[in-house]
């Protein structure tokens, strides 16, 4: 009799801790660890072709207030856009002469339009002198027509030598590296390296923020906006910003979600998640 006592005693005691150990993983479900990162971090590539001239790193750790942090020699392309933008100048100035000739010729051609329609029908007038009023206006058609010609090629080079300037602006820009608000987190070129399109330069990191990233099991995903956030233990303001419903490519069957919360003093420090009703 004592035997089967101890039996039902151990049985009962099995069943206890079993549901003890079932309601501590429910518990469990929605509590999860995240480290709390920069709101954004940004990959600087280069897209130009050239030699380091600067690489501050002077600034690494500091929150950048518009100054360089990375500069690429650009001396040939400031050169160049200097000889642009002179020929540009004098190609607009010989555009302005041409069509004022153009204007002076289009008026000459209108007389001699006009006096070759009054002379054409006339009996007093021999055909030799109306075929010379006749290649007259010709001549002076062709003459518009060829200054026309001439106008339109220096507007094709203006807008061609245009571009080029853009191009070059552009290019001296994405040589002279600068950003505001952003933390410089690290520097991957040294002053004299040679970089190529796609290089790495720097890495800048938004510290105004923070973002905690998790990933929720299915049971969780739903109603996971109106949950109230707890982070290590205590209520806070905070909800679900970012979620996404489809499953993640290296977290199977979880499903990321993110948080935006205030800039803490320490970042990528790790924190206890849970998702409540309350």
């Amino acid at each position: 009799m004592l035997k089967y006592y101890i039996i039902i005693k151990a049985t009962i005691i099995m069943k206890s801790l079993l549901l003890i150990f079932i309601t501590i993983l429910s518990l469990q479900a929605n509590i999860y660890y995240s480290k709390v990162e920069p709101y954004e971090t940004r990959k600087i590539s280069s897209n130009v072709l050239g030699v380091v001239t600067i690489a501050n790193e002077n600034l690494l750790g500091q929150t950048l207030n518009g100054s360089s942090f990375v500069v690429i020699d650009s001396q040939l392309d400031r050169e160049e856009l200097g000889f642009v933008i002179k020929k540009v100048r004098y190609l607009k100035n010989t555009l302005a002469v041409n069509q004022k000739i153009l204007l002076n010729l289009k008026a000459a051609l209108e007389k001699k339009r006009a006096n070759y329609e009054r002379v054409k029908n006339l009996k007093i007038k021999s055909s030799v002198e109306k075929d010379r009023e006749f290649y007259d206006l010709v001549s002076s058609e062709n003459a518009a027509l060829t200054t026309q010609k001439e106008i339109n090629s220096l507007k094709n080079q203006i807008t061609d030598l245009s571009l080029r300037k853009a191009q070059l602006e552009c290019s001296i820009e994405d040589k002279n590296l600068k950003a505001k608000g952003f933390k410089l987190y690290s520097l991957e070129v040294k002053v004299g390296e040679v970089v190529n399109k796609g290089t790495p330069l720097a890495t800048l990191a938004d510290e105004s923020r923070g973002i905690l990233t998790i990933y929720l099991n299915e049971e969780d995903l739903v109603n996971a906006k109106k949950k109230f956030i707890y982070i290590d233990g205590k209520k806070t303001p905070y909800s679900i910003d970012r979620l996404l419903n489809i499953a993640d490519s290296k977290n199977i069957s979880k499903y990321k979600a993110q948080i935006i919360v205030k800039a803490p003093k320490i970042f990528s420090k790790l924190v206890k998640i849970e998702l409540r009703d309350e």
